[in-house]
């Protein structure tokens, strides 16, 4: 099982899609890196060998942001954006759609789960 930079790549699939499981690399960037590493995309992951294993792990640690550092740098872009009072910072932190979206019957996924609202009944005397 090939490890790079703390991600454990699935051993079954191929090696662009595996890369793909490390946060910051897509299908794109994947097929880039091996091109430059001068590796078949069509190999698995459990067919690398360890100089493959290592030049991977080279190129993608000198010349490219993921994992933590990429993370980092996403969230403090979205508390800067919160700090300055901008519009897209105010849907930030009232946890709406950010991007124009409509909310009147969809984004379930930024607002969470429905809650009811409304008042109870008064006793009746």
């Amino acid at each position: 099982m090939a490890r790079i930079t703390g991600v454990e790549l699935p051993s079954n699939k191929k090696i662009n899609i595996g890369l793909a499981a490390i946060f910051g690399i897509g299908q794109s960037l994947a097929e880039e890196i091996l091109s430059k590493a001068k590796i078949d995309s069509g190999l698995r992951v459990r067919d690398l060998t360890e100089s493959q294993v290592n030049e991977l792990r080279k190129i993608i640690e000198s010349g490219y942001k993921i994992e933590g550092n990429l993370k980092r740098e996403i969230s403090s872009n979205i508390n800067r954006l919160i700090n300055i009072g901008c519009y897209r910072g105010i849907r930030h932190k009232k946890g709406l759609p950010v991007r124009g979206q409509r909310t009147r019957c969809n984004a379930r996924t930024r607002k969470g789960r429905r809650r009811t609202v409304g008042s109870k009944k008064k006793g009746v005397k």
